[in-house]
């Protein structure tokens, strides 16, 4: 066999095929993923500052006040700082409870003279119909719960997934240390109306917002960390 046969037969044997396709790949792989890194370097800045712009917000939801018609105004301009969860007030909260649900973040809400003004509680409830029901809470050192938002709910639609609108209201500016749910009409500053067909989810929200306000309780009694 000739150099020129010999030649062209190595080149179209199935060894040197899969070697030529393997380089391929791997050539297409390494530019993609050096595509994709650059990309996540130039994205991930502005991901995390609209991470941060969305905290912020929902933080601030939590303390607005609420005008003669409903409305929800800044009071004061505040700013939060997010700080390591108070593991201790956290145990205690949680043994003294038989709520199912964990505080997995918590802001100190301050003043433009940094005074403290309150905390941003954010609890995940696990009692939900559909799953765990994730809210922050604002509550002010005086203990009032100046509001309520629901991040995360996974809920039957048309039934519990009406939580941010028939529940959240009513958490507004109230003065107590633990809500009740009713189904038969609000008599009491303590008692929040249920979501008609839709108590679990009612019950899991309250009791959450119970267990938050546990933690305050523990945290604001001035328990150190473990």
């Amino acid at each position: 066999m000739s150099k020129a046969a010999a030649k062209k037969a190595k080149e179209q044997s199935p060894i040197s095929g899969i070697i030529k396709d393997t380089l391929i790949i791997f050539a297409i792989t390494l530019v993609a993923g050096g595509v994709l890194g650059f990309v996540y370097e130039l994205t991930k800045k502005p991901i995390e500052e609209q991470k941060l712009a969305k905290q912020a917000e929902a933080c601030a939801e939590v303390f607005r006040a609420q005008d003669e018609n409903g409305n929800l105004y800044d009071a004061e301009p505040l700013h939060f700082e997010l700080i390591n969860v108070n593991q201790t007030a956290l145990k205690n909260a949680t043994e003294n409870s038989d709520i199912k649900a964990e505080v997995n973040e918590v802001y100190e809400a301050r003043d433009m003279d940094n005074e403290l003004i309150g905390y941003v509680i954010s609890v995940i409830t696990k009692e939900g119909y559909g799953g765990d029901i994730r809210m922050y809470m604002g509550v002010t050192m005086s203990g009032r719960l100046m509001g309520i938002s629901i991040l995360e709910i996974h809920e039957t639609p048309g039934l519990g997934m009406r939580a941010s609108e028939v529940l959240v209201p009513q958490f507004r500016d109230l003065k107590g240390t633990e809500f009740t749910v009713t189904k038969n009409g609000k008599v009491a500053e303590n008692e929040i109306d249920a979501i008609t067909s839709a108590t679990i989810t009612s019950k899991a929200v309250t009791r959450g917002v119970n267990f938050g306000l546990k933690y305050f309780d523990e945290l604001t009694k001035g328990g150190a960390d473990e």
